[in-house]
Formats: structure tokens, C-alpha cells, sequence
């Protein structure tokens, strides 16, 4: 169903791929935009239990996006280094491919912020994240990506390394 990665020695192991994704701050999402044009949109994330959540408003091109077509892509670059002299970058990134859908219940919307607040200000308390994800609550929609495939792949520069 999903394509093989054409350059197969360049595959990172499924572990390196998701230790990518728990390890990112920020990704790509990729949906089906207006009238059948890509829609792509840098975003904020978190990797659980083997999926992926996002936030956003309630309403807007992404929400729309996702209610058209659950089918969606999601790409993090955890690394980029340009080398000049070689023409080329060391690079290391993953690409998922899976269904998204809009969180209804209220317990897992609230296990999903808890999540994300948590990885962005780990050291923050339960009393503070409360207060911050009271203040948009009403606006506040929660999704998750079902993750169906995902590849990882490193640039030649940094297989050779490990080599």
C-alpha cells in the first residue's frame, strides 16, 4: 500500500525513527487543502502511545482540511547541516503516513493537552497547565494522527559515519 524507500540502505530502524518523533518540537502536516490543493502547515506535537497529537482553533483552513480527508502526512527534520564543500546536507527525518481525526471526548482531549503541555514545559506545574488550557479551552480542537506507515531516512554523509 505505502511505497518502499528507494534508497533502502538510507533507512533509519523503525526505533530511530520514532525516537526522532518523541525527540521533535515541530513538524509538517500535510492534508488535502481547498479545492484538491497540498495544504502543509508547520505545527506543534506530541508522539504517545504510538500516534501523534496536534492542537489548533476550532475552526479554520486546517480544521477544514481534516474534516474533508483523514488522510494526512506528517514530516520532522531532526537534523539539517549544510556541507558546502560536498554540495550536499547531513540529514536525519521521518515521515508518517496515517488518518486524523478531530478528538470528541473529552477525557482523551484532556489526556492529549496534558501530553502536549508537559512536553513543552516539563517542569511546569498541574495547577499552571490548567490555567493556561482554561484560557483557550472553547477555541481549543485536539487530533490525533493514527499513524499507519513511517519511514525514516538518513542522508549519505551520516550513514558513512556510522559506517
Amino acid at each position: 500500500m505505502f511505497r518502499e524507500l528507494r534508497r533502502k540502505k538510507q533507512e533509519l530502524p523503525p526505533e530511530e525513527s520514532m525516537d526522532i518523533l518523541r525527540k521533535g518540537t515541530s513538524g509538517v502536516l500535510a492534508l488535502s487543502g481547498h479545492e484538491g490543493y497540498p495544504y502543509a502547515v508547520p505545527i506543534s506535537y506530541v508522539y504517545m502511545d504510538s500516534k501523534l497529537y496536534f492542537h489548533g482553533a476550532k475552526t479554520g483552513h486546517k480544521i477544514d482540511a481534516v474534516k474533508r480527508q483523514d488522510k494526512a502526512s506528517f514530516c520532522v527534520i531532526a537534523q539539517d547541516k549544510v556541507i558546502p564543500e560536498k554540495y550536499t546536507t547531513a540529514y536525519r527525518s521521518v515521515i508518517v503516513f496515517g488518518r486524523i481525526r478531530i478528538l470528541e471526548e473529552e477525557t482523551e482531549i484532556k489526556k492529549a493537552v496534558e501530553a502536549l503541555a508537559v512536553k513543552y514545559h516539563p517542569n511546569g506545574d498541574e495547577e499552571g497547565r490548567q490555567r493556561e488550557v482554561e484560557k483557550f479551552r472553547e477555541t481549543l480542537c485536539m487530533m490525533e494522527l493514527d499513524i499507519e506507515h513511517i519511514c525514516g531516512k538518513e542522508g549519505l554523509e551520516l550513514l558513512r559515519e556510522r559506517q
